[in-house]
């Protein structure tokens, strides 16, 4: 439990982690300030209204998995879960290589009775497959997916390859096994309870940004934007100032607190004794408009992509979007958008099996620095909530949470925050 907290808390950062921590303090009682560099709240997760699409559509696409504990906490606080819906453990795949099509459907209860049948298990994977995946609870700190699981059978190239892509933007030859591992405990290994999808309808920014912007401002907490962080000064190795552009310095008294919620880049800019991890793994994202003919309302509104550039396909009302993880390491963020929103619609047909018609509009968007590198010696760099700074913490899916740069992991480093900074 988070106690009243004496004197002020101050909070760099309103990306999730940062709402969290906010949301987490001022729901006990504290006082509460925020700022924010940019001109909104809500970071890499956020909802806009796109004027080429003429849709509202989402920063980047996320999946929230009912085992996610801390998000769904924080939906409670913040009353955003009425904005989420709950799907089924039962996720479609599509291989275009193949054209072979098969669904993993999850039954309920820890015991994994679905690998078992082969009607519910990964097309073309035997029982035994399953069984080496047991590498990754067994993996070192400096053990590598790939060298956890020596298996490269179908498996390989239509699970393992594919949820490393996804939860840890990143290639299986350089992500964390330790990181993979704590996905699959804390989800899909726990039973169709824990792994259903938790999709948000009106986008994430409705669901978990403005019903935190809300309840703060419920309870007399605004979020100052336009205040990008310059400095952090110190007297006695504690805080004493925040200076920031744009926004008068704010002096830090003896009884307030700090929590930085910034990403390695712009965290090392004002702290540079610190070694972060480095934070340009990216991400790809496109988004399709279809003409009001074509009906996506059957569509399931999750499809994997196998032997595509192309993961993840989220459908959601006439919008079709496209997730490439890793893109940075897979060589596609250098991709001339004109040229690649052909193949990437392309690839979205035959997944989804649409007839031959062309979008009414379509936007790509290129996320540079979307997450941490969550390869092994980079992990090792990841900084605890606490820091040698008396009154000064640290919040961020980049900070050591245990778990991958996810939704997940970013709430729950703001509720740790939240709680030590009491």
């Amino acid at each position: 439990m988070v106690a009243a907290v004496t004197g002020t808390l101050h909070i760099v950062g309103a990306g999730l982690a940062g709402l969290s921590a906010a949301v987490e303090a001022s729901v006990r009682g504290a006082r509460v300030a925020i700022y924010e560099a940019a001109p909104f709240p809500g970071g890499r997760c956020r909802t806009f209204h796109d004027p080429k699409l003429g849709r509202d559509v989402d920063n980047g696409n996320h999946l929230l998995l009912t085992g996610n504990r801390a998000a769904r906490r924080y939906l409670d606080l913040i009353g955003g879960t009425h904005e989420m819906t709950i799907g089924a453990a039962t996720f479609p795949f599509v291989d275009l290589a193949t054209e072979e099509r098969w669904t993993v459907r999850l039954n309920r209860g820890p015991v994994p009775w679905w690998v078992a049948a082969p009607s519910r298990r990964i097309a073309g994977t035997r029982l035994t497959d399953y069984v080496r995946g047991a590498g990754l609870a067994f993996a070192g700190a400096q053990t590598t997916v790939a060298e956890a699981i020596s298996d490269r059978g179908p498996m390989w190239s239509r699970f393992w390859e594919p949820l490393t892509l996804a939860a840890l933007n990143t290639t299986p030859e350089r992500g964390l096994a330790r990181l993979l591992w704590v996905v699959l405990s804390e989800t899909f290994a726990r039973g169709a309870a824990h792994a259903r999808p938790m999709l948000a309808p009106r986008g994430l920014g409705r669901s978990l940004v403005d019903p935190a912007v809300a309840t703060l401002a419920a309870r007399g907490v605004t979020v100052r934007t336009g205040a990008a962080l310059t400095a952090v000064e110190t007297v006695d190795e504690r805080v004493s100032r925040l200076q920031f552009s744009g926004h008068e310095a704010v002096t830090i008294g003896p009884d307030d607190r700090v929590i930085l919620a910034l990403p390695p880049t712009r965290l090392g800019a004002v702290l540079p004794m610190l070694d972060l991890p480095r934070d340009d793994a990216g991400i790809l994202n496109a988004h399709f408009v279809v003409p009001e003919a074509v009906s996506l309302a059957t569509l399931p509104p999750i499809t994997g992509v196998v032997s595509a550039a192309t993961h993840w396909i989220f459908v959601r009302g006439d919008v079709v979007s496209l997730t490439i993880s890793a893109a940075d390491r897979l060589g596609f963020m250098d991709a001339e958008p004109e040229i690649f929103h052909r193949q990437l619609w392309s690839e979205t047909r035959a997944a989804l099996r649409l007839p031959d018609i062309q979008p009414i509009s379509w936007r790509m968007n290129k996320e540079r620095r979307a997450t941490f590198d969550q390869s092994p010696a980079q992990a090792a760099k990841r900084q605890a909530a606490r820091t040698a700074i008396a009154g000064l913490f640290l919040a961020g899916d980049h900070t050591a949470t245990g778990l991958p740069a996810t939704i997940e992991s970013a709430i729950r480093s703001g509720r740790t925050a939240a709680e030590l900074a009491a």
